[in-house]
């Protein structure tokens, strides 16, 4: 449970203190989150070699697929509205949840290699 609560908080793997990353993003403002090379805290290096980052992109398409899936569900299943405007809400969902999608896909990434 606290390896959930790490990879949601954004905090190192190895101390539990340090954040990975330096800013959040915005999705409005067109700005991505920005990653720090090492923990404040415990120095731990985050990026581990180049291209280290390219699995996080398979874990970020797994969780936008599922969060894709249940809003397919939800609106058109339970809420029963238009393909169309089913279509329109899954993709501003995806399009608001992409910045999460990415500090938490390259956070579960890091606990998994460390």
């Amino acid at each position: 449970m606290m390896k959930i609560a790490g990879i949601v908080k954004g905090t190192c793997p190895n101390c539990k203190k340090g954040a990975i990353f330096e800013t959040k993003g915005n999705i409005f403002l067109l700005r991505m989150p920005k990653m720090n090379e090492r923990c404040g805290v415990c120095n731990l290096k985050f990026e581990k070699e180049t291209g280290f980052f390219f699995g996080a992109m398979f874990v970020s398409y797994a969780l936008a697929v599922a969060e894709m899936v249940a809003s397919l569900v939800i609106f058109w299943m339970f809420i029963d509205l238009a393909p169309l405007t089913v279509f329109m809400i899954i993709a501003g969902i995806a399009i608001l949840t992409s910045t999460f999608n990415f500090r938490v896909s390259r956070a579960i990434w890091i606990y998994l290699f460390n």
